[in-house]
């Protein structure tokens, strides 16, 4: 595929490129809560201004109806941006015409979301969005840098990959390649962290894991469902009950480490009544919502041999204090192993940045993690296909 480097080689000094972004952060209000994405863009963006071309980038946040959700507005990002580029960086409102660009000059259109084209499933319907988002911006190539949206075959992802010149920014590039490692050359032991709160969320991703890993750690609301797989009893913990039979059967493989101890709450609250006991004495009324030190310290006994791990979803409800230290501590492990690590993104992520842990301490911070995971199941990525 072709490149960003490849388009700034070619001379595009002048011209206008349009380049889809993941800016797609989490807010409290107006305030951004984590810029891990928005810091990611900001080397493509950069290489194409520095380049003397004009570069409109598009973006979405949130899924929002129509256009008067405001609060799903790009504003806040567009500020964020230009900080980081060291420039202003102008939000152009949605359906508005682009102001008169010079060369070098940045500007972020509204959340490409407010048209319901861009995620219609009718492919005419995305075309003709296509068509005139391309008139509208006047753009002559187009770079695709948005990794955590290229799963999704979407107007400002994959439709105008097929009516422009098309590149791979550095951004998708490096994702890839760090995910072919993950699936065809990782080195051994290999190990593979999975939380979050539901195995069939997961359920794909552990299929095509398995045969693949040596060990798979599973911690988060997603063990309680393997815990009860294994007969134990998991009070009013996150339990999918369809699932039990098939988490059995996945057991079969010998491969998967589940926890030894968890935290319990007796309410869903930072305030609650909390403590730690063994899996198989976990009472009724109460609800695992981290795992233990015991868990922490078996886990970390597996990672401090892995030569490869990959980590997607926290250990447990990290948001709220006295539910934090089991991913604290995991995270913490992986830093310290001599691995090659990669940390896939959402939550994961997230979780790295809230917890103050260093983010040089992992090999690489995936900025996708829907994609990441479709990847690691075997899935095509339109987004990536469309760009071959």
């Amino acid at each position: 595929m072709r490149t960003v480097a490849d388009l700034v080689d070619e001379g595009v000094a002048g011209q206008t490129v349009l380049v889809r972004s993941d800016l797609n952060v989490p807010l409290d209000g107006e305030t951004i809560t984590d810029d891990g994405r928005i810091r990611a863009s900001v080397p493509t963006i950069a290489a194409l201004a520095e380049a003397d071309a004009k570069v409109v980038v598009t973006a979405h946040l949130g899924r929002p109806k129509s256009p008067s959700d405001t609060q799903f507005s790009l504003a806040p990002v567009a500020a964020r941006l230009g900080e980081l580029l060291g420039a202003p960086v102008k939000l152009v409102p949605h359906g508005a015409d682009l102001p008169n660009l010079h060369e070098g000059d940045v500007v972020l259109l509204e959340n490409i979301r407010f048209d319901p084209r861009e995620t219609s499933k009718s492919d005419d319907e995305r075309a003709a969005f296509t068509r005139e988002l391309i008139e509208r911006t006047g753009a002559e190539a187009f770079v695709s840098d948005g990794f955590g949206v290229v799963h999704r075959k979407q107007a400002s992802v994959y439709d105008v990959a097929q009516e422009l010149p098309a590149y791979a920014g550095g951004l998708v590039l490096s994702e890839v390649e760090v995910l072919k490692k993950l699936t065809e050359t990782p080195e051994r032991p290999y190990a593979v962290v999975l939380g979050g709160s539901k195995v069939s969320d997961k359920l794909a991703v552990i299929e095509a894991l398995l045969p693949k890993v040596d060990s798979l750690l599973v911690g988060g609301g997603m063990c309680f469902t393997f815990l009860a797989a294994q007969g134990y009893g998991v009070g009013s913990s996150l339990l999918e009950k369809d699932q039990i039979d098939t988490s059995r059967k996945l057991l079969e493989s010998g491969k998967i480490v589940l926890p030894l101890d968890v935290v319990v709450a007796d309410a869903f609250s930072a305030d609650a009544n909390t403590k730690t006991v063994p899996v198989d004495a976990i009472e009724d009324g109460w609800m695992g919502l981290d795992i233990g030190p015991a868990s922490v310290g078996e886990f970390s006994s597996v990672l401090a041999g892995a030569k490869t791990v990959f980590w997607n979803g926290p250990m447990g409800v990290f948001e709220l204090a006295p539910f934090a230290e089991g991913t604290r501590g995991v995270a913490q492990a992986i830093v310290d192993s001599s691995s090659f690590s990669v940390v896939g993104g959402g939550d994961s992520a997230a979780a790295v940045r809230a917890l103050g842990l260093p983010e040089d301490g992992f090999s690489h911070i995936s900025t996708g993690g829907g994609a990441s995971l479709e990847y690691l199941e075997g899935k095509s990525l339109p987004g990536v296909a469309v760009l071959d």
